[in-house]
Order: structure tokens, then sequence, then C-alpha cells
């Protein structure tokens, strides 16, 4: 089993994301890969790159949510709940364990089913452009974007602005929930003023995220397709704690880092 370290645990604790090396199943990424394939419109064929570069052209567009192809993304949602890539992330042992580190053994039920394979295509030779986060709507605890094929640097990798899950956590009226308050788009434009942290890696790497932290899908200038799986990870008790506010002690719903705190403390 591949487990986190004291030291890893409290990297995530304080900068809000923490990317493991070499976690996903070769096999299970090359079905994954295989399927993609399988559905992608003729005009990208998997053995000519130069067809990967640019935006959609208008007739292969697709406003289908289980499908949705636009610019230069193509969000797969359609296999989201097929068994094998339920098991490539969500129920990964390995995967889940690391999680139940985080948050607490026995806290999180398995997904059964995951966002789906996100894609986003190589730019081409154009300008280069800023980049500007943002953080999830929908009520979760523990994001995870796994890498089924090689990601280098500036290859649409995701982007994090490291401790920004400190400020952003404050910034709502719930603990979960999308209720900012008035201060939140004025934080939001001093951390875009901050470094972001390119989170490049290789086919089989994963990031756990925090979901208050500030992240993007980044800007691709390679010559690869970015293709991620991602899932989220929620507690059994999130319907009765989503609602609350946020606590003085943003960890309180984190038994691991919780732990670790106190033995750290004690």
């Amino acid at each position: 089993m591949i487990r986190l370290t004291d030291d890893e645990i409290r990297f995530f604790r304080d900068n809000g994301y923490l990317i493991k090396r070499g976690v996903l199943d070769p096999d299970l990424m090359s079905e994954a890969r295989d399927s993609l394939w399988a559905n992608a419109p003729d005009s990208r064929r998997r053995d000519d790159p130069d067809t990967w570069i640019g935006a959609w052209k208008p007739e292969d567009e697709s406003d289908d949510p289980k499908s949705l192809r636009k610019g230069t993304r193509w969000n797969f949602r359609l296999l989201g709940g097929e068994e094998f890539m339920v098991n490539l992330l969500p129920a990964d042992p390995n995967v889940h364990g690391m999680a139940e580190q985080l948050l607490g053994e026995g806290t999180i039920p398995v997904p059964t089913r995951m966002r789906g394979i996100y894609c986003t295509f190589p730019y081409g030779d154009v300008e280069k452009k800023g980049y500007g986060c943002h953080v999830d709507a929908h009520p979760f605890h523990l994001g995870v974007v796994g890498y089924i094929d090689d990601v280098p640097p500036e290859g649409g990798g995701f982007c994090v602005w490291a401790g920004s899950h400190k400020t952003f956590y404050q910034d709502f009226h719930s603990q979960y929930k999308m209720e900012p308050k008035d201060c939140h788009e004025e934080h939001r434009r001093q951390v875009n003023d901050s470094p972001h942290t390119d989170c490049y890696g290789s086919a089989g790497d994963i990031v756990f995220w925090h979901h208050r932290i500030g992240h993007m899908a980044g800007h691709n200038y390679s010559r690869q397709i970015r293709q991620a799986v991602l899932c989220d990870y929620r507690k059994r008790d999130l319907d009765t704690t989503q609602d609350e506010p946020p606590q003085d002690d943003m960890w309180r719903d984190w038994d691991g880092i919780r732990s670790l705190n106190e033995r750290d403390n004690g």
C-alpha cells in the first residue's frame, strides 16, 4: 500500500495540495485512454499528433454534458460510472486509503462514479495567456486529479495557488457551499497576483487538493493532450456539516490532520 508520511500530511495542511507519483494502475489507465479515443471525432486521430492542436471545428463541438467539447477542452463524462473508471481512481485502494489518512478512517464512502476524463488540447502557436483561479461550487471535502498520460510543464496540468485554501475557507458563509462573502472577489484578485504552482507530472501521478483551494486547469502550450481523471471525496456527515459556518479550526472535519496536529502540539 502507498501511504502518506506525516511530512506529506503537513505539506497538504499548509499548502492545500499534494502530489503523489506513480499511483494509478497502468492497465486501467490504458483502458481509459483506449475508451477516450474510441469516442473521439474522426478529426482527432490518435496516430497523428498534428490533429490534436487547436480548438474544435464547429461541426465537432458538442453541448452534451456527457461529452462536452468546446474550444480546446473535452470533458468526457460518459464513462464516469463505469466500473473500470471507478476502480482507476476513487476506488483504488491506495488513493482511497490516503484520502482516509487525511479525513479519517471509515469516514469516506467510495464514490460510485467519478467526474470522467477531462482533456485540454494543445493550443498551438498562440500568445500566452494569464492565469486566474476559482473555487469549486459543489460541496465536497477532498478532490483528486489523476493523470492517465504524461503532462509536461505548461502542458495543461492542474494549477493551484498554494496556501489559498486558508483564505478562501473563511470567505464563505458556510463550510462547503458556494455562498461567498463580499470579501471573496477582492481576496481572489489578491491571490491571482501571487505565483501559482503547475502540478505537471507523468502518467499515474495524482494530485490531492482541498475543496477551497484556488485552482484552474492550466494552459496547454505543449504537444501533448492533457488527459486527467477527477473525483471528489465526501465524508458521510457532509449533509449536516455543509451548512455550518467556517470553524475556528478549519481542520475540525479532517480527522487525520487534526490527529497529526494534536501529536505535533502534544
